[in-house]
């Protein structure tokens, strides 16, 4: 008996306002939808289930830990893998994208699709951050990197990319964002000085590589900037470069807050961390 084609998996927590969406696209892909919850108090849980998803819960770790967990659990029942967050809304042109891929004889064995990011309720044009991600891949072809902020799906596979959006629809209010983001803060210094780990459980840096990897490139170039500096050139190239003046007033409160007050934040808990003195 040949197994399913393909199963998308979502990882959720407190995702009650937005999963119903989520799950509704995801389904016109594959009508086998794997979440792994971590111990939902809105009843998260109990939609997911109504809308015949199967459910199971895992405390949360971090980002990498509960991907790749629940790539295991599914690895040998599926071909294919489409990984979405809770609040990643495929568009249809997404979803016919997809379809056509699974539909056929793919050439490739991974592939990218591009997320479009949303902010103060509002969708980003221009302004978005990291706008390609790998989320769909053959069985046995993907993993999450070992990181702790900024994680990517990692192929040893050339990826292919598809046509159409996932609709990054997280925080919806200010508030919310902030909070997500002086957690993800904490992970980002520590994840910059830490141990490096090993190449091959990591995105590489590549100047001539995909959208991906070039990114990640030139993250380290701006990490080789002084402090100050650094987070004022990324507002200029966000707000300026990247056109995301055209957003509006809220593109000019994204690249102010994600660079001059997000990238600060990192910057300080850094220097933070360094110049910690040790408790008697």
């Amino acid at each position: 008996m040949e197994i399913p084609r393909c199963v998308v998996v979502i990882l959720t927590f407190n995702s009650a306002s937005i999963v119903r969406e989520t799950v509704a696209q995801a389904k016109k892909v594959s009508p086998h939808v794997f979440a792994v919850d971590s111990h939902s108090s809105d009843g998260t849980p109990a939609i997911l289930e109504e809308l015949g998803c199967k459910v199971v819960q895992r405390p949360f770790s971090n980002y990498s830990d509960q991907r790749n967990w629940a790539i295991a659990q599914i690895e040998p029942s599926y071909q294919w893998q489409l990984h979405l967050d809770a609040d990643e809304v495929l568009d249809d042109r997404a979803v016919a994208e997809i379809t056509a891929v699974l539909a056929g004889q793919p050439p490739f064995d991974a592939y990218l699709i591009r997320r479009r990011d949303y902010f103060m309720g509002k969708m980003l044009r221009f302004s978005g951050v990291n706008p390609w991600h790998l989320r769909l891949f053959r069985s046995g072809q993907g993993r999450c990197e070992s990181r702790l902020y900024d994680q990517h799906f990692i192929s040893s596979a050339k990826p292919g990319r598809l046509d159409g959006f996932m609709h990054d629809k997280n925080s919806a209010r200010l508030a919310d964002w902030i909070a997500s983001h002086n957690r993800w803060s904490d992970a980002e210094a520590k994840e910059k000085l830490g141990p490096q780990v090993a190449a091959d459980n990591v995105l590489q840096p590549r100047l001539m590589g995909d959208a991906r990897e070039r990114t990640r490139f030139i993250k380290e170039l701006y990490y080789k900037l002084p402090t100050g500096v650094r987070s004022l050139s990324y507002f200029v190239y966000r707000y300026v470069f990247r056109l995301g003046f055209l957003d509006g007033t809220t593109g000019f409160y994204f690249a102010f807050f994600q660079a001059l007050w997000f990238r600060m934040l990192v910057d300080a808990k850094m220097y933070e961390q360094r110049h910690q003195q040790p408790s008697n």
